[in-house]
């Protein structure tokens, strides 16, 4: 596989893997595949950890929101707007999540926070794809987890090492092939 850097640098490797979150689709696109991924963006503040005592994690899932205490402070987040790679961030959704927030927790302090959006590489059967690209057989392809890109991130490495040193995978890869849209 050879790939050309922004800066002109070339490198050459015998397999490449091809795990770039919500722009996977792009450098597949440039391979000849059609992946039809969306960017689900998501939407946070984390606030202070004096912003308000919560101890576990607070789900507010009739009203799109959770409430996360972390070691660096308290996180409302919650939203998801299928808004691309390309269009800026809409920070409106964390300002709307934060004031739902308050109303359930009186006390709640919103100074001082620090809002954030995120990118849920999304596909429309909601499994992410892992195989190897159509026409290019030293590509391989894992991205698309959606919300569970962390999560899955040590299965999926596990089954793209097997995939490059051309084992068998502990189970049948099919149902995650590039070549499934």
């Amino acid at each position: 596989a050879t790939l050309t850097l922004a800066d002109g640098t070339v490198r050459q490797a015998k397999r490449l893997v091809i795990a770039a979150g919500a722009w996977s689709h792009l450098l597949a696109k440039h391979i000849g595949d059609r992946i039809p991924l969306e960017t689900e963006r998501g939407y946070n503040t984390t606030l202070p950890k004096t912003a308000f005592d919560v101890k576990r994690q607070l789900i507010f899932s009739g009203h799109g929101f959770v409430v996360t205490p972390l070691e660096t402070g308290v996180r409302v987040g919650g939203a998801v707007e299928l808004g691309g790679i390309e269009r800026p961030p809409n920070y409106a959704r964390s300002k709307a999540l934060l004031d739902k927030a308050q109303k359930f927790l009186p006390g709640l302090d919103p100074a001082g926070g620090r809002e954030w959006m995120g990118f849920r590489p999304s596909l429309p059967d909601s499994l992410p794809v892992i195989g190897g690209a159509r026409q290019a057989g030293t590509i391989v392809y894992a991205f698309g987890h959606g919300h569970l890109g962390l999560t899955q991130a040590a299965a999926t490495g596990r089954l793209v090492r097997d995939l490059i040193l051309g084992q068998n995978p502990v189970f049948d890869l099919s149902p995650f092939s590039p070549n499934r849209f």
